[in-house]
């Protein structure tokens, strides 16, 4: 069984694979630093197991996850922290199981074991709740084979066509699959819907104006503009007052 061990702190890695190297029928085929390389190099390396730390910078254990669940060959996940509170969230949210630091090998083994014994569908099944109560920080996209994370903080808007949300953002555009509806509730803290199919984040609005097309959102950074349908017309209006 492959193994992926993440981890922001080194000697935290290298305990992990040491204590990996002592059993038999694992191996440690990569380790990464935070959520980001986590994600990469799951995509690269395809680990049937993902040791990860819960508390790390630029992307936590618990944001990773939502993203690793939605490879095709989703790994088993178990989270080690060094705090119990969130070890015992991890596993409510069912994860496959949790480790607390100092980890101990009879603990490892044991988790270990539960990953071996589930097949795909198991694992998604288990992995797919995590923090779904907590907002992303990033949209992962596959462009041209490879995943993109996007910060939330660089999206101006994503606007719904057909099958695909487009999502624009500082460095360009992208396409995902995830339904507009489900970004809309996830993000309503910083996104508006300003029609069936767009939502803009307001803080990169830079006002609305009308022409011949009727009532639009022009934002500060970019040369864009999108349409405010008839009924989301009122609600756009007083977010933009208030700001």
């Amino acid at each position: 069984m492959k193994i992926l061990i993440v981890d922001d702190e080194k000697p935290a890695r290298d305990r992990l694979r040491r204590l990996i190297d002592g059993l038999n029928d694992y191996q440690v085929v990569g380790e990464a630093r935070n959520g980001n390389e986590a994600v990469e190099l799951t995509e690269q390396l395809e680990p049937d197991i993902v040791l990860l730390d819960i508390r790390m910078p630029l992307m936590d254990g618990l944001e990773a996850a939502r993203h690793l669940v939605r490879n095709d060959r989703p790994p088993a996940i178990v989270f080690t922290t060094a705090f119990s509170d969130h070890a015992l969230e991890a596993f409510e949210t069912h994860a496959v199981d949790y480790l607390l630091k100092p980890v101990k090998v009879d603990r490892l083994q044991d988790a270990l074991a539960s990953c071996v014994r589930m097949n795909r569908a198991q694992i998604r099944d288990q992995v797919e709740q995590v923090s779904l109560n907590d907002v992303r920080r990033h949209i992962c996209a596959r462009v041209r084979g490879n995943l993109v994370l996007i910060p939330l903080s660089d999206i101006y808007y994503f606007q719904a066509e057909q099958k695909y949300v487009t999502v624009r953002h500082s460095g360009g555009e992208v396409l995902i699959e995830e339904p507009l509806k489900s970004l809309e509730q996830e993000f309503s803290e910083v996104f508006h819907r300003i029609h069936r199919n767009a939502l803009v984040r307001i803080d990169k609005v830079g006002g609305m104006k009308n022409n011949a097309d009727g009532h639009q959102v022009f934002f500060n950074d970019i040369d864009e503009h999108l349409e405010i349908s008839r009924r989301h017309l009122p609600g756009v209006r007083k977010i933009l007052k208030a700001l």
